[in-house]
């Protein structure tokens, strides 16, 4: 089965290099029985798993590599606040009451993975604090106002403004017009988070296969085949998101899968560290391609930035980032990489998720538009409550319009490079 993207890159990542548990699961070898079976072994399908098996369903969850080698196991680590789209958004497209509901839902998402976190002792170098950072006036107004659309309609205090110079006293950088520091948002080693995830579902009694890809899902006959076994059960939760490949064609359209690269340095002295990111926050720009990145445990800048929109990866990932990074510390123009890797999300049109029925006993979550450290968490919760019985808050989303891109992956790329070259040019101009 076709992949969208490059699975070996993640080989030479800094997360892989530094996980924390080297469990591995065998392969589906036979025929086995359960009530649930889930494809996918990143956030989504591992929550999932955990609150079915609290449940007391017998659950099988399948990975086509190994836990955590999508885009769980990649990313930025940054665990935020809100919907990937904001506020402003949500009350100008689904109208106030929504607008409220799914702020409601972001809180409970970000409070799920915490509780996940803490309730199991998952060790995933958890720190609190992510800055937004803006690179124009523009969005400085954005921050400023942002702020206090959420402090005063949403309740929410957590989110402070910060102008240039407090802006420039966070970060050792001159770049930022402002921005916004938020003491609710926590970053964190995403790929030590999957394996923790991973163990407690195996706590809980889930049964974890693998070098298992799925090669056919059957709805009527309700059975999940790999190349050498096959899942029969009650039903199915298709978790792949931008890994979804060829699988299932009946929800590709809602989804692109976009390629995002990341770096890490050589570790760096505590005094550098400390002038990079003075308070260990996590950083996020306000560009619509962003830039993002934060201090690991041991002191390196993980930087991540620039995207590409075809199946190929750049063939040198260390220089295709460095450049983003040396535009925000040039400081840094000797300082070694280490690492450079690559991976897959998956974006829909309006950057809302796209949540699920696909088949009388078939559901889905997929398109967390990088917001998936998150949403992730109160997908794999709203899975739970729909196949058990209480789908109205699964439903919330379920019921969100769906606007698919048009036609084909082969008309698809080129009109989404297009449009994100487009955006990536106003980012410069502005």
């Amino acid at each position: 089965m076709k992949k969208y993207a490059q699975h070996d890159k993640h080989s030479n990542s800094y997360y892989q290099a530094t996980v924390n548990d080297s469990t591995k699961f065998d392969a589906l070898s036979e025929e086995i029985n359960c009530d649930i079976c889930i494809v996918g072994g990143g956030f989504t399908g591992l929550t999932a798993s955990i609150f079915l098996a609290k449940k007391s369903y017998k659950v099988v969850l399948l990975e086509a590599r190994r836990v955590g080698s999508g885009a769980s196991g990649r990313n930025g680590g940054q665990l935020g606040s809100g919907q990937r789209r904001d506020q402003f958004y949500l009350e100008e497209h689904f109208g106030n009451d929504m607008a409220m509901q799914m702020w409601r839902f972001a809180e409970e998402a970000r409070n799920t993975a915490l509780s996940l976190i803490k309730d199991y002792q998952i060790q995933c170098d958890l720190k609190q604090g992510v800055l937004y950072a803006a690179p124009n006036e523009q969005d400085r107004g954005w921050c400023l106002e942002y702020a206090e659309l959420i402090n005063k309609k949403y309740g929410y205090d957590k989110r402070t403004y910060l102008d240039r110079n407090e802006m420039s006293q966070q970060l050792g950088t001159d770049i930022y017009h402002g921005g916004s520091l938020d003491l609710g948002c926590y970053h964190l080693h995403p790929l030590n988070y999957a394996k923790g995830l991973a163990r407690t579902a195996l706590s809980e009694g889930v049964k974890i296969f693998e070098n298992s890809p799925a090669e056919k899902i059957s709805d009527t006959e309700k059975f999940v085949q790999t190349p050498k076994g096959t899942v029969k059960c009650k039903y199915i939760i298709i978790a792949c998101n931008a890994y979804l490949g060829n699988l299932f064609p009946k929800i590709r359209n809602t989804f692109m899968p976009i390629n995002n690269y990341m770096i890490a340095t050589e570790p760096l002295s505590n005094d550098v560290a400390k002038s990079l990111i003075a308070n260990d926050y996590a950083v996020c720009d306000t560009n619509f391609v962003v830039n993002y990145y934060r201090l690991s445990s041991d002191k390196r800048l993980l930087f991540g930035g620039g995207e590409t929109y075809r199946d190929k990866f750049p063939s040198d990932i260390k220089n295709f980032v460095r450049k983003y990074m040396l535009k925000v510390y040039p400081q840094m123009k000797n300082t070694s990489i280490d690492y450079g890797w690559g991976g897959s999300i998956a974006i829909t049109l309006n950057r809302v998720p796209d949540f699920g029925k696909a088949g009388k006993n078939i559901f889905y979550a997929q398109g967390f538009s990088g917001h998936g450290v998150a949403l992730t968490s109160l997908a794999g919760k709203l899975l739970s409550e729909a196949i058990s019985g209480t789908a109205e808050r699964f439903d919330v989303f379920a019921n969100l319009p769906k606007k698919k891109f048009p036609g084909g992956r082969f008309l698809k790329t080129p009109a989404l490079f297009f449009g994100m070259l487009y955006y990536s040019l106003l980012d410069r101009l502005r």
